[in-house]
């Protein structure tokens, strides 16, 4: 039997477009935080691996699962989580939210519409930032500004690779009905260069993924702790910049990804931001600007 891990694609932590338990996170929190994202990541590899048939892909997101609810001892990053979350008293609840999203992945290929979307990212993106809420201890209450930060992610991702999804996986996340409001199909999505129908398409998601954005404009400054409110207001700038990037760029034939630079920059004006902020004692501030 394949160990999950044997499938892993060799992506880390450093290769992703946010943060992961960055020096902003207190090291108390750290271990666990990669544990969650060493299971996440290689569930998520399983989903999206090219050659492997759907139901071997079901199948090896089950075994996860059962190990991970202490059912086995063969998949070594389920174990790690299940005793991670063993130390910290904490349900596995998040984690298996997102192996729902990762078993979507292999089963369901289009959406409908914004609400289809947006209900896939309330398994696939809310339960990451709700476990990085409850491994903080923080009120409840701002799960809504996360869900709305989190899906705004999730739909910057799912439009920055557009292309890649449809070519690779014949995924498409663009919402059908957008589609066909713009008079673009889904098989342009495999062309080397937008249509200016699919263009306008995907610059009207950017433009709505702004409104949810606006939504979790006030997140860090609702949670306590002082490090993960950095570390909120360091992902915030960078899913503006995207945003902006997506509503003057062409993600099939332009980068509309953030140079490890960029990504630097950004996080040090945005950190530091957040701290200005906080020692102020001001509830909210106008954003930073992030023009394309």
């Amino acid at each position: 039997m394949t160990a999950a891990g044997e499938l892993r694609s060799g992506k880390g932590h450093k290769d992703e477009n946010f943060p992961v338990a960055s020096k902003l996170i207190h090291p108390r929190h750290r271990a666990l935080i990669f544990a969650f994202y060493n299971f996440v990541r290689t569930a998520d590899d399983i989903a999206d691996h090219v050659s492997l048939p759907p139901q071997e892909k079901l199948a090896q997101l089950d075994r996860l699962e059962a190990e991970l609810l202490g059912n086995g001892e063969t998949q070594a990053e389920a174990v790690a989580l299940r005793r991670a979350f063993a130390e910290r008293g904490m349900p596995p609840r998040h984690a298996q939210d997102l192996l729902t999203a990762f078993r979507m992945d292999v089963t369901k290929l289009r959406y409908d519409n914004w609400d289809d979307l947006i209900h896939y990212c309330s398994y696939s993106a809310m339960p990451v930032g709700r476990f990085m809420l409850d491994v903080h201890g923080e009120d409840r209450a701002t799960w809504p500004a996360n869900d709305a930060l989190c899906a705004a992610l999730q739909i910057n991702n799912h439009l920055q690779d557009c292309g890649k999804d449809y070519r690779d996986l014949n995924r498409v996340y663009v919402p059908l009905d957008a589609l066909n409001a713009a008079g673009a199909s889904v098989e342009e999505l495999g062309q080397a260069k937008a249509s200016p129908a699919l263009r306008a398409c995907l610059k009207s998601l950017a433009e709505r993924n702004e409104a949810l954005l606006m939504q979790s404009a006030s997140f860090s400054a609702q949670v306590k702790d002082a490090r993960l409110g950095m570390e909120i207001a360091v992902i915030d700038t960078f899913a503006r910049k995207i945003v902006n990037l997506l509503k003057a760029r062409d993600p099939l034939s332009e980068n509309v990804h953030l140079s490890k630079l960029s990504m630097l920059m950004l996080a040090s004006m945005a950190s530091g931001f957040e701290i200005g902020r906080r020692a102020a004692g001001v509830k909210s501030m106008p954003r930073l600007s992030t023009g394309a």
